[in-house]
């Protein structure tokens, strides 16, 4: 990957010029999250084998999380020709309905979802004392996962970032400057990428989509001691504050996958972040190819740092789940629907193979 020293010294004086403001002046108009209002809305989930052989498997995730402050899961229904039951994975708790069929020519099911949401912000500026994190929590994400090791290049390139860095929050915003700088998203990675952060920086190719570029902030921050977790799900709304990158287009969100990320810090409990899609806000936002110190990228980096927007749906927090039943392998994280026949595992980015739709509709609350 190239690096571009200018953009680099340029976004290096906006962060100056950032930090140097009162946090309210931060947070710009254009990009500025605050809890408020509850939103609901309903998720359609539709799934199609187009090719069934013999015995075929599916499984569909559903939202698993309760977050009192910003977000909450309602029960799922579905209607099939098949069998299913709802199912959780045993480490992460993460939800997903496992549909069965035996010899159908049409494959179908159909999963309907509810969920409450609503913007969330931290206040930097207020530090605190949160709630002490479990053991057992801190054990679980700080540890690493098959795509996410916390030792190597890993551990060698977050002790360089975070340098003399002795606080939490030092470590943490460190890390997010870094990622935010030095990666890149790329527009011709498959669906979110697969977040192989040890390959992405031994190739020192530090570029792809969130599932990459936010499980690079996650790896990076538990190498450096800090409890962090990638939060897997879809956005479901356009954003209130007119970024066309961070949102929906239409009510069909069957390809707005987006995974996002947080990190614990003793002063304020769990912090969203999200630096991939401060990458995204610079390749795609109108007019694209945007500069760091962009006024529309200033804006959501400042943001991404503490907030984030309720126009999304939070699956899970899991990583190599086992899918009861399957013969395919572990999935690093689940975000897409699922599905295999007695041919093997079905390429759930290939819609020829495996059709599925999503559909967001806002209820009122």
């Amino acid at each position: 990957m190239t690096f571009h020293r200018r953009d680099i010294l340029k976004a290096g004086a906006s962060m100056m010029a950032i930090a140097a403001m009162p946090r309210s002046a931060q947070a710009q108009a254009a990009f500025a999250p605050k809890p408020g209002a509850w939103r609901q809305f309903e998720i359609v989930t539709r799934l199609d084998i187009a090719r069934p052989e013999g015995k075929v498997q599916a499984w569909i995730p559903v939202p698993s999380v309760n977050e009192a402050d910003w977000f909450k899961s309602a029960v799922s229904n579905w209607t099939t020709n098949g069998a299913a039951s709802l199912k959780h994975d045993s480490k992460y708790k993460a939800g997903f309905v496992h549909a069965e069929w035996e010899g159908s020519q049409n494959p179908v099911i159909e999963v309907t979802s509810r969920i409450q949401t609503q913007d969330r912000s931290i206040d930097l500026d207020r530090p605190g004392k949160a709630a002490a994190l479990a053991d057992a929590d801190r054990k679980l994400y700080t540890e690493p996962t098959s795509l996410i090791p916390t030792g190597g290049i890993v551990k060698q390139t977050s002790d360089k970032i975070v340098g003399s860095a002795t606080t939490d929050m030092e470590k943490a915003r460190k890390i997010f400057d870094w990622v935010v700088e030095n990666s890149a998203r790329n527009a011709s990675t498959r669906g979110c990428g697969i977040g192989d952060i040890a390959a992405m920086l031994t190739s020192d190719n530090l570029t792809g989509k969130c599932a990459d570029l936010n499980a690079l902030y996650v790896g990076l921050a538990r190498a450096a001691g800090l409890p962090a977790r990638d939060v897997y799900g879809i956005r479901v709304a356009p954003s209130k504050f007119g970024y066309k990158s961070l949102g929906t287009g239409s009510a069909v969100i069957t390809k707005a996958q987006h995974c996002r990320a947080e990190v614990y810090l003793s002063e304020f409990g769990w912090v969203p972040v999200d630096p991939a899609d401060v990458r995204k806000v610079i390749l795609e936002e109108p007019p694209a190819n945007l500069t760091l110190d962009d006024p529309k990228v200033v804006a959501a980096r400042a943001g991404l740092f503490g907030s984030w927007e309720g126009n999304w749906l939070a699956y899970n927090f899991a990583h190599d789940i086992t899918l009861p039943g399957a013969k395919g392998p572990l999935l690093e994280f689940l975000m897409y629907p699922q599905a295999e026949t007695t041919a093997g595992r079905l390429d759930c980015l290939d819609p020829d193979t495996f059709k599925y739709t999503i559909v967001a509709k806002e209820l009122s609350v």
